[in-house]
């Protein structure tokens, strides 16, 4: 039997994308519970100098037990949405940045938009602590490519679920909370190419310790996400500011040119390390909400970026660049115009 010939009698109409694609406004949300390092000590036997010196970790938010991610998305949508001069029916799509809904399925977006009385496509990915920078990036990519003209993107984590309150290692690294930006069509370029990759040989320095089946078979009990810090803190020292780097070039900007410097908060050291290697400007704003959030994995750099906005610590327009890094290992990082 032969092969038969395409018919040759249709073809496929283009989508009618925006040219570019910008954030056009973000929202946070914290916790109402504030834990301080001396409520962590007893349990990993440590001292609050200890955190500190280690992580530039002093406090985290602790979300309520009743209060889920999509909890924490809605509140953090709600200030984006109004950030933004949109309405929740504007929105075509919502992306959630999260490791930390407690459901394999259904996602946690299909709920928030839910919530919110939104309609359109809603899905999770799963990119831990680079989870924002990807989202945005799909986002952008959505806008530009016609399948959407606003997208809601949301970092959001429960940590102090996956949280085992008596590991030396991580007990004192983790918060909550949730970020959340509306991504839309733009008449000029706000949202540079994203650099982005992965070292899946390493995906054991990060990661929730048991399986599900694990659990399941060995009656282990809740499985709480552990991590290898010091293979963790080399990788991310060295390896993080060439990819910071690479996303400068990508975008035509000079770190000379940047207004912020936006990196996920994992550690105070790594930081520090990262505007070193990257010879960043004094008159450069850099997030170091680390220091009263801890890691909030997805939603530490929208966090951390309406903070910064909020509190007139950088320019509306102004360039900023964020990097995500974390789990999997995997990172992603991109020059942003701040809304």
């Amino acid at each position: 039997m032969s092969t038969p010939a395409p018919k040759g009698t249709g073809s496929i109409t283009p989508s009618d994308g925006a040219t570019y694609a910008r954030i056009m406004g973000v929202g946070g949300y914290r916790p109402e519970r504030v834990v301080m390092n001396s409520e962590i000590i007893e349990a990993i036997d440590s001292s609050d100098e200890w955190i500190q010196e280690r992580s530039g970790i002093k406090s985290r938010r602790f979300a309520a037990k009743d209060e889920s991610v999509v909890d924490m998305s809605v509140e953090a949508t709600r200030e984006a949405l109004t950030a933004s001069g949109l309405e929740a029916s504007d929105v075509d799509a919502v992306v959630v940045a999260t490791v930390t809904h407690p459901y394999q399925t259904p996602a946690a977006a299909p709920i928030l938009a839910d919530r919110l009385g939104i309609r359109g496509a809603a899905f999770d990915i799963s990119a831990a602590c680079a989870g924002y920078c990807h989202a945005i990036s799909l986002a952008s990519d959505m806008v530009r490519g016609g399948s959407a003209r606003h997208v809601l993107v949301v970092g959001v984590e429960k940590l102090s679920d996956f949280t085992d309150p008596t590991d030396r290692g991580s007990a004192f690294i983790f918060g909550d909370g949730a970020g959340a930006a509306v991504v839309g069509p733009s008449d000029t370029p706000a949202i540079g190419p994203t650099v982005w990759g992965s070292d899946g040989s390493q995906w054991k320095t990060i990661s929730q310790r048991d399986s599900w089946v694990d659990v399941r078979d060995g009656n282990l009990g809740w499985p709480a996400i552990g991590m290898a810090g010091q293979s963790v803190f080399r990788w991310a020292v060295w390896g993080m500011a060439p990819v910071a780097q690479k996303a400068l070039d990508a975008a035509g900007v000079r770190a000379e040119d940047l207004d912020a410097f936006i990196p996920h908060q994992a550690n105070m050291r790594i930081i520090d390390a990262m505007i070193k290697q990257l010879k960043l400007p004094s008159d450069i704003a850099v997030a170091r909400d680390i220091a009263e959030t801890a890691n909030t994995s997805a939603a530490s750099i929208p966090l951390a970026t309406e903070r910064m906005l909020r509190e007139g610590e950088v320019p509306h327009g102004g360039l900023a660049l964020q990097i995500g890094f974390g789990a999997g290992l995997v990172y992603a990082a991109q020059v942003v115009v701040l809304p």
